[in-house]
């Protein structure tokens, strides 16, 4: 039975983009507007994307957190790119239900600062959240001039900061705004989805206080809902929360507190948006407080299968590289088709990376030795310094070239990724050809 079929068609160029009523920008992006359009499907359906590249460089997509071929993961190791003028159609079934995004996989530190992303909402083939709204907010923040325009690093000491940091910018977003007004009613309450589409920046979402329920993270739901009043999300991952009920009148600040994930510039209180609550009506929502039930893949004394050290050196040409397993852009080893990974990710460096595994979900099975509060299925996971986790998975039949990488922009593109075959040893046919023909665009 062939799946039900969702067509979009973005095309990615630069165009004017106001972010607030004193400032507009040369964004660049997808169908001008910032963040691009929300794609969105039912579990089980297949996604046809054709792209079209109006900028002047190339690019291509990569459809972060989506279990697709390696064909369609949209980077340089397993496609060539989309030059300027041409078309390039992706075409994938979406197996998981979540909140998922897609964005440039193509000189990230310029073309996704700029805009190039936009939300992918996979729905459940039977709704098991009912809210009274359901929206999406995509964390973002530029480092722009005081006359609206991109900054550039400029002499060595600059630039050796944004690459320790990342880029981290004034100009904060939510859905491509500066300090918009949310709209809610009172009484009600509402799925709200997180994803952080920033370069560098750490959120640490709060509510002035107020407790909300998380629901699901990178690869769906939770097994049960979890009330908090903060909830720190690192570029490259999603949540979801129930926001609500609030009361008649109310305005409440949605808020980033201070995380240290030791850069140069000191973290402070922030405000991203404002909630405005109206008028009192009926609520239709249902929140189940048990969601779904996650399987354990592997024991936390499983053994560890393959090790990766992510640290920092010094560098002559760049003042310091970003490492994997002691060097820059990695050729790791391949893994067979259906072995239990069990991988030990140790962060050996003084400030935080957030791990991102193209892909694939994986389980945190441990942290520092001690098992987590709750269990999850992640494609990103912050490590904070000096922290080891060990992480299960298991590559299914999607043999090809895969990826993992610190999700900060500018660690990735200074050295902290790595690529590697998933291998069917029973079909060679499949597997992919040796890594000295890929193609890179930085």
């Amino acid at each position: 039975m062939k799946a039900n079929q969702n067509y979009y068609h973005l095309t990615a160029s630069e165009f004017e983009w106001q972010v607030s009523t004193e400032k507009t920008i040369k964004a660049w992006g997808f169908n001008q507007q910032l963040p691009g359009p929300t794609l969105k499907a039912r579990k089980g359906e297949e996604l046809i994307v054709k792209v079209t590249n109006n900028l002047e460089q190339p690019t291509f997509i990569h459809w972060h957190g989506i279990r697709l071929p390696a064909s369609m993961d949209g980077t340089g190791e397993v496609q060539k790119p989309i030059l300027p003028g041409e078309d390039f159609e992706y075409r994938f079934i979406v197996p998981d239900a979540g909140t998922f995004w897609y964005h440039s996989h193509a000189n990230e530190t310029e073309q996704m600062e700029r805009g190039m992303y936009g939300a992918l909402i996979v729905e459940e083939e039977t709704d098991i959240i009912q809210a009274d709204a359901d929206k999406v907010f995509m964390i973002d923040d530029m480092k722009l001039t005081a006359e609206n325009e991109f900054t550039k690093p400029g002499w060595f000491i600059p630039r050796i900061i944004e690459r320790h940091d990342g880029r981290q910018g004034d100009t904060l977003l939510i859905n491509g705004k500066e300090n918009p007004i949310i709209d809610m009613a009172a009484g009600q309450q509402e799925r709200w989805r997180f994803i952080n589409a920033a370069s560098a920046r750490y959120f640490v979402l709060h509510l002035n206080g107020k407790a909300f329920k998380v629901i699901s993270t990178d690869g769906g739901l939770l097994e049960q809902s979890r009330k908090v009043t903060q909830l720190l999300i690192t570029p490259g991952e999603r949540y979801d929360i129930i926001a609500g009920p609030f009361a008649e009148g109310e305005t409440i600040p949605l808020e980033s507190l201070p995380y240290n994930r030791v850069t140069f510039l000191k973290p402070k209180q922030q405000q991203f948006a404002t909630i405005r609550v109206g008028e009192q009506k009926p609520t239709i929502a249902v929140i189940p407080e048990n969601l779904r039930k996650i399987e354990l893949l592997a024991p936390r004394d499983a053994s560890i299968t393959r090790k990766v050290k992510l640290s920092v050196g010094p560098s002559l040409k760049n003042g310091m590289d970003f490492l994997v397993n002691n060097d820059v852009h990695v050729n790791d080893k391949p893994v067979n088709v259906g072995e239990l990974q069990i991988w030990e990710v140790n962060n050996a460096s003084l400030m935080d990376h957030p791990f991102h595994l193209h892909g694939f979900f994986f389980q945190v099975l441990e942290e520092n030795g001690k098992a987590l509060e709750y269990l999850a299925w992640k494609d990103t996971y912050n490590l904070p310094p000096r922290t080891k986790i060990k992480i299960a998975w298991v590559p299914d039949n999607r043999p090809g070239r895969w990826m993992y990488h610190c999700h900060i922009l500018e660690h990735h593109a200074a050295g902290m990724m790595a690529n590697f075959d998933v291998v069917d040893p029973a079909n060679p046919d499949l597997n992919p050809v040796s890594s000295e023909h890929s193609c890179h665009v930085h």
